[in-house]
């Protein structure tokens, strides 16, 4: 039976969801439909939700069962109806120069900082066919899509967690080029810089430190079970002193600031980082970027210190993450909390806004879990449509 239909929760803007039905589109000879069996929560879905911004499906997360999928669309994507799969955000057009390089993660026409770019989970519902996230029952699958097969033995739960950690992958092992033995800072214990954790441990790094806030204690925490050998409360220790104390030489092979703590915190990885060191800039920029005058680029200079912007994934990326999962070198039980509902997402927003807790890393939403209020009304924000 063709599906036709499917229940969305929709974000319309300053932390609110519709929950709709929406019309799935008739497909075409290279396009598929995903019946959605889970979709995590990124700091960019946070974002989104708290923002004012035009009704869109949220969530590139997305695991799930390719229901439907025309029969170029099964060829060019190398997957079958049936196969469960996890979807990348990025809709590449697959002929300039990035995507020809194997870089479609900067395909102009996937970038979501650009007007009329095509990206799951920011893409808005007036764009046909609407369907453009994962907190839906069902995604469509355009033809550019990226698809990977997901391993029998990880959950779908768990396996939206390959995509943030897809991002550690990159950032510390592809742009970073950390290597066994070396010494690692990373600045930042949330979700991405949990992950870098994870990133550095598989790749043998025989150091790791992690800094973050007093409010970010059970996170440090979980960042020691992953595998950092120290961590660093900034609220009572100087991240520079600790690392000229402890490191090798006094300094570290590799940063990784995922922290967005501006201007100071970039000092603080300069004064860190070994001389031809690499700093791996992976945050966005903070509201405020801190007092200009502690800026000292002469340390580039001095040091030879590479400094790398990072965004996003590769595909390799992507499935080197699926395959430490599959190796159990993830610490999943460790990083996911139980799933939530669909009707519950509201709820489940706010408690990955306010919560510091390691409990709250990765949230993720379940679209055919019985929402946790037996009158079956949505939470916190969420309206029926």
């Amino acid at each position: 039976m063709v599906t036709s239909k499917t229940y969305s929760a929709v974000a319309y803007g300053q932390g609110r969801f519709e929950f709709r039905e929406l019309r799935l589109p008739k497909l075409g000879d290279a396009d598929g439909i995903l019946r959605v069996e889970a979709c995590g929560v990124c700091g960019s879905d946070l974002k989104k939700y708290l923002l004012a911004r035009p009704p869109t499906v949220l969530g590139h997360e997305t695991v799930g069962v390719v229901e439907q999928a025309a029969p170029i669309a099964e060829e060019r994507w190398g997957v079958l109806e049936g196969d469960r799969v996890l979807l990348e955000e990025y809709l590449p057009c697959g002929h300039c120069r990035y995507c020809r390089g194997g870089e479609f993660r900067s395909c102009a026409m996937t970038d979501n900082t650009r007007v009329g770019a095509l990206r799951y989970g920011s893409t808005p519902v007036e764009v046909p066919p609407g369907v453009w996230g994962g907190y839906s029952r069902h995604q469509y699958l355009h033809p550019s899509s990226v698809l990977h097969r997901v391993p029998d033995s990880v959950s779908s739960a768990h396996a939206t967690f390959a995509i943030p950690l897809s991002n550690g992958i990159q950032w510390a092992q592809y742009d970073g080029g950390v290597r066994a033995g070396d010494a690692v800072l990373v600045l930042g214990p949330g979700q991405q810089g949990i992950a870098c954790v994870l990133a550095c441990r598989q790749a043998g790094a025989s150091q790791i430190f992690v800094s973050g806030l007093t409010k970010d204690a059970e996170r440090l925490d979980l960042a020691t079970k992953l595998g950092a050998t120290r961590t660093i409360d900034i609220d009572r220790e100087d991240v520079v002193d600790v690392i000229h104390d402890e490191a090798p030489e006094g300094s570290v092979d590799l940063v990784i600031d995922v922290s967005g703590g501006g201007i100071s915190t970039f000092m603080a990885a300069l004064r860190s980082v070994r001389v031809g060191g690499t700093v791996v800039i992976a945050s966005g920029s903070p509201k405020s970027p801190g007092d200009l005058s502690l800026l000292d680029l002469s340390l580039l200079r001095k040091k030879r210190i590479s400094v790398r912007g990072a965004r996003g994934h590769s595909f390799e990326a992507v499935e080197r993450a699926l395959s430490m999962m599959s190796n159990g070198d993830a610490g999943l039980d460790l990083v996911s909390s139980p799933p939530w509902a669909l009707a519950d997402i509201g709820a489940a927003m706010e408690a990955a806004t306010s919560a510091q807790g390691a409990a709250s890393l990765h949230t993720v939403i379940d679209p055919w879990r019985e929402d946790q209020d037996s009158s079956s009304q949505p939470a916190n924000g969420g309206r029926r449509g």
